[in-house]
């Protein structure tokens, strides 16, 4: 018969077996004789930074002093603007991903698309089609949506002029695994929806009331804005945003009209 003492020590002992959460949990060990036994505890995950789980190309940066928002998912994705291409002066460079820029092969550079999305290109004035895959950010020039490579701008039959109006939709994206310690690649299509809450950024200020007296403005005007703050290089930027739905076309048409409105340096924030 247990004593009190040794029957309080056990009572002790179950609930730290029991008791979720807060403690690591127990290990059973295997003896050879078939028995198990109560082993250390295992140690506890090591918890991973949530920014370290994001991928740099996928991070928010900077070209001439406008930052770039890359968005979370390509699916529905489809624009329409002015394509060009970049050819020998890149060749053999690294590009945004790590990969090397090879001129002949059908990739292409976007501002905002994750990195492997496969795209369809369709040449607006002709209906020739080609697929690229997108490995680099750019272009970074007003009105342009695509950097064909070379041999892209090729197939396409846009090399010669340089420019060419396009429509590029979102077939897919190319998924990384390892198996057996070789890297390999496998082809998620994309799903016909649009994925995320979009809003147009028409201004940043250092003093609040500036941004509040904006954001009330578009208010008058029926649209709905927010203001989001931001730390940068030690100062506190207070962005104005306006709610474009959830819906990437309709976030991108509305970014046309408020450069058309007198906000020139307007662009799409996904969430």
């Amino acid at each position: 018969m247990l004593s009190s003492s040794s029957l309080q020590r056990l009572t002790v002992l179950l609930l730290v077996l029991v008791l979720p959460g807060g403690c690591a949990q127990p290990t059973l060990i295997a003896t050879p004789d078939g028995k198990t036994r109560v082993g250390a505890p295992a140690p506890a995950a090591k918890q991973v930074p949530e920014a370290a789980r994001i991928p740099p190309t996928q991070r928010p940066y900077q070209i001439k002093g406008k930052t770039y928002y890359p968005i979370p998912s390509a699916h529905g994705f489809v624009e329409n603007g002015i394509a060009s291409w970049y050819g020998s002066k890149f060749h053999g460079r690294r590009t945004s991903n790590g990969e090397i820029y090879d001129m002949h092969a059908m990739t292409a550079a976007h501002k905002t698309l994750p990195m492997n999305t496969h795209l369809l290109v369709t040449c607006l004035a002709s209906g020739r089609e080609i697929t690229v895959r997108i490995n680099d950010r750019g272009p970074f020039v007003r009105g342009r949506i695509i950097d064909l490579s070379y041999r892209a701008a090729r197939e396409l039959g846009m090399a010669d002029q340089g420019l060419a109006q396009v429509r590029i939709t979102a077939l897919g994206q190319a998924m990384r695994y390892v198996e057996n310690g070789q890297t390999r690649e496998r082809f998620a299509a994309t799903p016909d929806f649009e994925h995320g809450d979009f809003f147009v950024q028409v201004g940043a200020f250092t003093v609040r009331e500036n941004a509040t007296r904006l954001q009330r403005q578009l208010a008058a005007e029926g649209r709905p804005a927010v203001v989001q703050e931001h730390d940068h290089g030690g100062r506190r930027f207070h962005r104005v945003q306006v709610q474009a739905g959830r819906t990437l076309s309709g976030a991108l048409r509305l970014e046309k009209t408020m450069i058309e409105a007198g906000f020139p340096d307007a662009f799409v924030v996904a969430r």
